[in-house]
């Protein structure tokens, strides 16, 4: 069985990175860096307890909502963008600054705003993930090859029809690299609410673990 060239390269770079880790623990880097192995015991038994699998499902809940909400308005908006000249000189900008600015610094401006609870978590989860899945998807419309437009015009497509049978398809791929990098981001910014706003789900495990000096477990988490 032969191994493609870039799963080869991820398996030695992820074994490279383990490595790192391990030795890094085993040396006594940090009091506060126990090694991989330490780390995956800790994983395995958070795992089998079923408390890993409980914080989790209580990180879901905002988290899926606001990338619902995310994905839905953001596809929608970038689109638009790419689409309309207007439209991108309105709120191009506004994701542009979104996007290079440490939103992470607004979570208590937020906190104070809306509160502890659940709406003040999904609003973070979209100011973190929406500006990246705006900007592919407007990136991804106004890349789009001239040469593809011009053929539906020429086979006297009507706007409507060029943009669902030409444009959209040649953006897709762009499109969901941008829901892959929101979903990511997104999933940052619940972390954070986790962990700045009120300790629960897998921000409740972090901090609970930090607090008791379980690295291992904190790690895990």
């Amino acid at each position: 069985m032969h191994l493609s060239k870039p799963l080869l390269m991820r398996l030695v770079s992820f074994g490279v990175v383990v490595a790192a880790w391990e030795y890094g623990g085993a040396i006594g880097l940090s009091a506060a860096f126990p090694s991989f192995s330490e780390t995956f015991v800790a994983l395995w038994g958070m795992i089998q307890d079923g408390s890993l699998g409980k914080a989790f499902a209580k990180t879901l809940e905002p988290l899926l909502l606001g990338l619902a909400i995310s994905v839905f308005f953001g596809v929608i908006l970038g689109v638009l963008m790419g689409l309309k000249e207007w439209a991108e000189w309105s709120f191009a900008p506004v994701f542009i600054v979104a996007q290079a600015a440490p939103l992470a610094a607004l979570i208590p401006i937020l906190t104070f705003a809306y509160g502890i609870g659940l709406t003040a978590k999904v609003f973070i989860v979209c100011i973190m993930a929406m500006p990246v899945i705006v900007i592919n998807a407007s990136g991804a419309i106004r890349n789009t090859p001239e040469s593809l437009v011009e053929m539906g015009r020429s086979f006297l497509g009507t706007r409507q029809q060029v943009v669902w049978n030409i444009i959209l398809p040649s953006a897709s791929p762009m499109i969901f690299v941008g829901l892959r990098l929101g979903c990511a981001s997104g999933f940052i910014g619940i972390i954070l609410a986790e962990l700045l706003i009120t300790p629960t789900g897998i921000g409740d495990l972090i901090s609970y673990n930090q607090s008791i000096a379980d690295y291992p477990n904190m790690y895990a988490a």
